[in-house]
């Protein structure tokens, strides 16, 4: 039974227009409350890699929807999603974010249990009535049923229908293929150096951000003008990788025009890549990328290859919280907090048999674009806040998203803009209309 306070759909239906979204669907808590129902709950939500659980024991903490999960790799090799809480009382049982342990030991009242959630001993058992067993399901940690893995990224659904994950994910299966081909051994791995950050706002106004090409050249020109007086090849720290990161911000008619978005039915989004230059992309007179080149022609042959590398898309969405660079071994996790709180995870992936400099690259990138101390990041933080704060005053209620509107190229797949649209935008809240309004099957 729905609270007296959850919008009904025709209430969801009345926040979308096709030009227009009403602030309450950033600013509304009983809003949120029903996003964590129906899409958070319901889709297939990025929860882990399995490089992240090499061997038994080893664990991550992360949400799914508003349940604290232990994602673990047990002694049968199987991934299991745990709610982090003791059965007994209720206790949380795990503190940290990511480690190896046989064992998971309540600090309240000293119930252990298995990396598979099964209840292992309890202290001082003859103090249990005899109806009391460790093996009745009852007593064991909670377990979510419907998990599954792509190509090693491990997702997780509270659906008890769920529609199979690569149905889910759709075209976007290809960027995840893409990074993983990357690698010359074929597997990649999320590396130590990663960063969690918060904002005080909204989860869906970061990945409107992720998708918004059109604010670069206002948000970020504190960093793109000393970025332009700065010399060029001068640091021999990362060849010049974030001098050509910064200027990239700076958008002339060139960049305008050769960058396409792109919409895909259910949520997700891409677009072309917005890095051009230097060891960016890559270049042949770059004798690192000349050795990456030659392991992957190793593997996959010269024409195999091309297409690999070939592939140039940027801030690949996919929905509801995952964005992908594949090419810069690079991933956000947007996890949703609260109605005005969302934590974002930020990774880089090391790529097997590829030389140890792409590595540094890689998390050199992870550092100028998404680091606490990154010039961009705080930038955009800095927008989305100031975006959170506006919408929380109930004065001018609607937003617009009309920037392109009727001028996108629509087709079966999709649809398609230049730079200058908040298509994505509106591609963005038709999936949350549909999801928000769909029946449970």
């Amino acid at each position: 039974m729905n609270h007296p306070d959850t919008p009904t759909p025709d209430d969801i239906r009345s926040l979308v227009r096709p030009d227009h979204v009403h602030r309450r669907a950033y600013a509304d808590a009983a809003v949120f409350a029903l996003e964590q129902e129906r899409i958070f709950s319901r889709l297939w939500i990025y929860v882990a890699h399995e490089s992240q659980l090499k061997k038994p024991g080893d664990f991550v903490r992360t949400r799914l929807a508003q349940h604290e999960v232990l994602v673990t790799r047990h002694t049968d090799g199987k991934i299991y999603v745990l709610q982090n809480r003791c059965p007994h009382r209720g206790a949380r049982l795990c503190m940290v974010d990511q480690g190896t342990s046989r064992l998971f030991s309540c600090p309240y009242h000293a119930w252990v249990f298995r990396p598979d959630g099964s209840l292992s001993t309890v202290p001082h058992r003859k103090s249990y009535p005899d109806s009391f067993s460790v093996d009745d399901p009852q007593n064991h940690m909670q377990r979510i049923d419907h998990v599954e893995s792509y190509r090693g990224f491990v997702f997780a659904t509270l659906n008890e229908a769920p529609e199979p994950l690569t149905n889910h994910l759709g075209q976007m299966t290809e960027v995840i293929d893409n990074l993983v081909d990357r690698a010359p051994d074929g597997e990649v791995e999320i590396a130590s150096s990663s960063f969690t950050l918060e904002y005080r706002g909204n989860w869906k106004l970061h990945l409107e951000n992720a998708a918004d090409i059109f604010h670069p050249s206002f948000v970020h020109n504190s960093s793109v003008q000393p970025a332009r007086r700065a010399p060029a090849n001068a640091s021999i720290l990362d060849q010049d990788q974030t001098r050509e990161m910064l200027l990239a911000n700076g958008f002339g008619t060139a960049e305008w025009e050769s960058i396409q978005l792109n919409g895909l039915p259910g949520g997700h989004v891409f677009m072309n890549n917005i890095y051009n230059k230097g060891v960016l992309v890559n270049q042949d007179t770059d004798p690192v990328a000349a050795r990456y080149r030659a392991a992957l022609m190793a593997k996959y042959g010269a024409e195999r290859t091309a297409d690999i590398l070939g592939v140039n898309r940027f801030n690949n969405i996919i929905y509801p919280n995952l964005v992908i660079n594949a090419q810069y071994q690079q991933m956000r996790v947007t996890v949703p907090v609260s109605v005005d709180r969302t934590l974002l995870l930020v990774h880089c992936f090391r790529l097997k048999g590829a030389p140890d400099e792409m590595f540094h690259r890689a998390v050199r990138f992870l550092t100028t674009l998404g680091s606490p101390m990154s010039m961009i990041f705080s930038d955009d933080m800095e927008m989305l806040e100031r975006c959170q704060q506006g919408l929380e005053r109930d004065v001018g209620p609607w937003i617009d998203i009309s920037r392109g509107f009727g001028m996108e190229r629509r087709g079966e797949d999709g649809s398609a803009s230049g730079p200058a649209s908040e298509m994505p935008m509106r591609v963005q809240f038709k999936a949350w209309v549909d999801y928000l309004t769909a029946e449970a099957a």
